[in-house]
Formats: C-alpha cells, structure tokens, sequence
C-alpha cells in the first residue's frame, strides 16, 4: 500500500546528537599562567641581586631535591663552609670571608634555586590538574608541557652556568652562561604572555581579530623583539663581568666613543664576551639601535586605525624612554644595587609590552564606531 506523504506528520522525531563543548576555564587559566609569570620575574630579580652581591657560587653542588634543605644546625652550616673554601672563589678572591659572611651570600643562592623549585611544582600542580579534567583548551597542550620542559631546562642551565666558576681560575661564572641563562628567562616569560593574551578570546574571536591584522605594525614589532632579545643577551654578559661598573661616562666612554682598549684580549672573539671595554660598548650600541626602532615603531602605529592598538604602543614607547634613561643612570653610578636591579626589571617590563603591542596588531581588537 502506498503511503500517505502527509503519514508522518506528528510522530515523534530523533533529535540530532549534539557534542557538548569542552568546558574551558579560562580565567582560571590565567591566573595560573599570571602566578607563574610573576614568580619567573621575581626569579629574575632574585637572580640579578644573587648576581650583583656576588653570591651565585656559595653551593658548590646541584642536588634538584635534597638541596631545598638548607642548613639546620652547626655542622651542616661547617660543611657547606668546608665546600665553599675549595672554591676558586674563595681561595682567589674571598679567602678572608668568614662563616657569618658566607651565610650571607648563601642565603641569596639558596633562595634563588628554591624559587625555582617551586615555580616547578606550581607548574606541575596547574598542568595536571586541567589535563586530567580535559580542560585545557585545544592546541594548549603541547603550549604548556612546553612551558614545564623549558623550566626544567633553564634549572641545568643555570647549574651549567654556576659549574662554570667553581673549576680553573674563575672567580665568576662564565659570562655567556649566564647570559643564556637569562635569555631563556626571557624566552618563558615572552611565552606566558602570549598565551595569556590569546587565552582570553576563544578561537573563534582569535580568528575574527586575525582578519584584522595590520602586518606591517606586527613584522616591524617582531624585529623590535629581536633586537631587545639580543640587547637582553647583552646585558648577561654585561653582568658576568661586572662591565657595568666600568666608564661611569656618558654619552662617550672614558672621552672615547669606543674605548681603546675594545680589542686589547687575545684570541680576538673573547674581546666580545670578557672585555669589560667592548662589551659595554655593544650593550650600548644595541640600547640606541633599539631606541631609534622602538621610536620609529610607535610613529607608524600613529596610523592604526584601532585606538587599543594605539594605545599598546605608546605605553611601549614610554617604557622604552624610561629604559633607556635607567640605563644610563646605571652607568653613572657604576651599576649601584637599587638601579642596577630596577634596569634588569625595566627590561622585563619593556619586553612584556613590546608581546602585548604586537599581539594587538596581530589580533586588534574590534574597533567601535562612536554615534554622534
């Protein structure tokens, strides 16, 4: 019998499966991500003050676990002392210093590598954690393992680094250790930030705000990241071999433009890590380049159309004025603890901003037109 095409009418219909969406919290997220950020910047301002204060090379030895036990009684305190004496450090250049002394710079060391240790569980606690929920938004992943391999990465750097003074004749560790110390710092900081700006908009909003790139402002911003990665590379090596208390002159360098003196090592490459004269000067010499770059980016975002991104590079112009300023008066007063640490911490924040003004020409935000 055929059927009637009105026979179906009022049954009841299958409702199409719908996969519900992975629940992402992403405010939680950025939380997380920002308490790691400011634990790493005050890693670095641990790091620049354990530097400064010439306490790096107190431990002698690299225990990832037991080593966050400090010393709890006389003996231990003795034994840790006897370790130290042994050092090039002390037989060369501290040989006078007494335990009360060496509990001073002790503490510094000790406190740095502990931060480090507890950047490490936060880290692990937060990744877990939204893993096992199936929380962590798709393509992050990988984003935040990467996060954790690079952190346990940069703690065998620096034991690389500090190893570099106890053997030989070093008094300090060798200063392009520390400088990629430092830069792998900057790597994971420049990371975080990323992540959070781009957390807060779902894909969706990510892919809308790319349409609305403006390249030319955010491959100009890329090479500007460049040159302020290399102008951090810099100021490492700087601070390994204490350079900037050197020439305490500026805009020349002791009466000269380049010092005299700027190829005086033998072989020459070592001239650019270890001569205090060529070293600062290209520390320099990179600030100004940077400067001219960070000024001239800031003139051409003045075209954006999108007032956010306006806004990103002005206050990246701002803190590029304030940076340099901080650079010179660090020069003046020969590096001096306060200022040296606030230009160390200068840069972070340069840096910082520089991500944030690219990620708006990357991403800008929607632009609302005023009614009148």
């Amino acid at each position: 019998m055929s059927r009637n095409i009105f026979e179906e009418v009022g049954e009841k219909q299958t409702a199409p499966i719908v996969k519900k969406s992975k629940t992402v919290p992403r405010k939680a997220i950025t939380i997380w991500l920002g308490i790691i950020f400011v634990m790493l910047l005050a890693m670095i301002a641990i790091g620049g003050l354990t530097r400064l204060t010439d306490s790096g090379l107190s431990i002698t030895e690299w225990k990832p676990v037991t080593g966050a036990i400090p010393p709890l009684n006389a003996a231990d305190w003795a034994e840790e002392f006897t370790k130290y004496q042994a050092s090039p450090e002390f037989i060369l250049q501290n040989h006078a210093m007494s335990l009360e002394d060496f509990k001073g710079i002790f503490w510094w060391e000790w406190g740095h590598r502990l931060l480090g240790r507890m950047i490490g569980v936060v880290w692990a606690i937060g990744f877990f954690w939204f893993l096992l929920r199936k929380q962590i938004p798709t393509g992050y992943t990988g984003k935040f393992l990467g996060l954790g391999v690079l952190g346990g990465l940069q703690g065998a750097l620096g034991w690389w680094m500090v190893s570099s003074g106890l053997t030989g004749r070093m008094v300090d560790v060798a200063s392009y250790r520390l400088a990629l110390h430092l830069g792998l710092a900057f790597i994971i900081l420049g990371l975080i930030t990323w992540y959070v700006l781009s957390i807060r908009k779902t894909g969706a909003e990510m892919l809308q705000a790319r349409r609305r790139r403006e390249g030319g402002l955010m491959a100009f911003s890329t090479v500007l990241l460049w040159v302020l990665f290399a102008q951090v590379m810099l100021g490492g090596l700087v601070a390994g071999i204490d350079a900037g208390r050197s020439f305490p002159t500026w805009p020349d360098m002791a009466g000269e433009f380049l010092p005299s003196e700027s190829f005086g090592y033998e072989p020459l490459w070592s001239n650019f890590f270890e001569n205090p004269a060529l070293v600062q000067f290209n520390h320099r010499l990179m600030g100004y380049i940077a400067f001219v770059l960070g000024m001239a980016l800031w003139w051409k975002s003045r075209r954006s159309p999108v007032a956010a991104t306006r806004g990103a590079f002005v206050v990246m112009a701002v803190m590029m004025l304030a940076q340099v300023t901080l650079g010179i008066f660090t020069v003046l007063y020969l590096a001096k603890l306060d200022i040296a640490l606030t230009h160390q911490l200068g840069a972070v924040v340069l840096f910082v901003l520089t991500i944030r003004a690219r990620f708006h020409a990357a991403y800008p935000d929607e632009q609302k037109i005023a009614r009148g």
